[in-house]
């Protein structure tokens, strides 16, 4: 099995009927999730599922910023956090207490929690929304925050393995004319795919197996990648935020503050001479951050 995906994001458009679609096959990107920590099997599949949704769900926003998606809750796997940005970036991680049994549902690796969606552009304001998590699986609690946060019907179909994450997405138009038949038609079609058949095919034998009898325009493939966004100055802001005398302590206990960026593992290191320059260069602040930088 070996699909020829090879880190893509496919756009698609049904042709008259004000009904657009997105596929992502996440290989070697994916890889790269995995490469940063060493992920109990259980986590693992709902992890990569997360990250095809975010960059499936960055795929229908216009502006330029980045897209966070977040399943938080009190169970074993305490959150799983996607972030991808308008050129088609992203990073993930899950947070475990604990290894949940192989072959539970998200549900029940986070308990009763909340699927959280964060747009951050560039210019404008920060959004966010909240639900409730719904139903068995990830693309359950997305549907579910479409219809009653968005009033926009959508259909997300998402599988992930310790080989690849896939993600196929449609979604109404808002200013497009179309019948009830047609979405009707489209939703069924969509929801016939199988596990096996997102992972185990290429994007074109998936469209085509799905949607033969459909007039749809294929846009052209665009490139996927890992990339993480922290860098020396990000985390050097986080820290200042601390506070001076939080950082001194920290200081006087090991002579350096070490600390590592949970997404790609990459650590950092300061020592008395780099917070005080920090603080000259930012000022604090007391806002917490959404994810780790």
């Amino acid at each position: 099995m070996n699909p020829s995906g090879n880190d893509r994001l496919y756009r698609y458009l049904f042709e008259g009927i004000g009904v657009r679609g997105a596929l992502v096959h996440l290989d070697a990107a994916w890889q790269a999730v995995l490469e940063r920590h060493p992920y109990p099997a259980a986590v693992i599949p709902h992890l990569g599922e997360m990250s095809a949704a975010v960059l499936l769900l960055s795929a229908t926003l216009k502006l330029k910023g980045a897209l966070i998606l977040q399943a938080q809750g009190p169970g074993p796997v305490t959150a799983l956090i996607a972030q991808a940005t308008h050129d088609r970036h992203f990073r993930s991680l899950a947070r475990w207490s604990y290894e949940p049994e192989e072959e539970e549902t998200l549900t029940e690796v986070t308990g009763d929690g909340h699927l959280v969606l964060t747009i951050d552009p560039i210019e404008g304001k920060r959004y966010q929304g909240v639900v409730g998590l719904e139903g068995e699986r990830l693309q359950d609690a997305i549907e579910h925050y479409f219809e009653h946060s968005e009033q926009l019907p959508t259909m997300i179909r998402l599988a992930a393995d310790t080989q690849r994450a896939v993600g196929l997405l449609i979604q109404i138009l808002p200013s497009e004319l179309r019948t009830e038949d047609d979405w009707a038609r489209i939703s069924l079609l969509t929801s016939s795919v199988r596990r096996e058949e997102l992972l185990g095919l290429s994007p074109k034998e998936l469209l085509r197996r799905l949607y033969h009898e459909e007039d749809i325009r294929l846009f052209d493939p665009e490139p996927v990648a890992f990339r993480c966004t922290c860098s020396r100055e990000r985390v050097g802001a986080s820290l200042v935020a601390l506070g001076q005398s939080e950082l001194k302590i920290m200081l006087a206990a090991t002579g350096n503050i070490e600390t590592t960026c949970e997404f790609c593992n990459r650590m950092y290191k300061f020592d008395a001479v780099d917070v005080e320059q920090m603080f000259r260069l930012n000022k604090p602040s007391h806002a917490a951050p959404l994810s780790p930088q």
